[in-house]
């Protein structure tokens, strides 16, 4: 993925208004993040704990979106697997997130959910960047590029569904 300035990834929302990408808290660290190993950035958000959000170049530009965790620990998982990356995390390493639809359908209140890393590193568990604490990959026969290209096309599948 490109480097992203602080502009640029309030600029990519298409799943809240101007005002609340304008408001949301954005990554301080955004010129040191390993950028040549990420499939897209996401954090987050230290001052909301249930505010996640995640930009990802689709055809070239930054798509983002923001997301929630749930409330309750239902959304939590004592032992789950990542529906981008496939990575199995223990405990509450999986979590569900849900994202507001964009458009008219997203103001009528309808969303799409996901199974994801909660720390939503899911490029660098692919690329073996990032080790779990404990959990574990699975060991496949796809190489790494061939993963990427899965984590990538589930991403896809997934930002295809806040539009449709």
């Amino acid at each position: 993925m490109r480097p992203l300035t602080e502009q640029a990834v309030r600029d990519s929302f298409v799943n809240c208004s101007r005002g609340e990408a304008k408001r949301l808290a954005t990554p301080r660290d955004l010129t040191e993040r390993p950028w040549d190993d990420l499939d897209f950035l996401g954090w987050r958000d230290p001052g909301a704990p249930d505010r996640s959000y995640l930009v990802s170049e689709q055809e070239g530009e930054p798509v983002g979106v923001a997301l929630r965790l749930p409330s309750s620990r239902r959304g939590l998982l004592h032992r789950s697997m990542c529906s981008l990356c496939l990575t199995t995390h223990p405990g509450s390493g999986v979590s569900l997130m849900t994202a507001r639809k964009a458009g008219a359908a997203g103001r009528e209140g309808n969303s799409v959910g996901i199974y994801i890393c909660a720390d939503l590193a899911c490029s660098l568990y692919v690329r073996g960047k990032k080790s779990l604490e404990s959990g574990s990959r699975f060991e496949e026969t796809l190489t790494t590029e061939q993963q990427i290209a899965r984590t990538v096309g589930n991403l896809s599948a997934f930002l295809t569904k806040l539009h449709g």
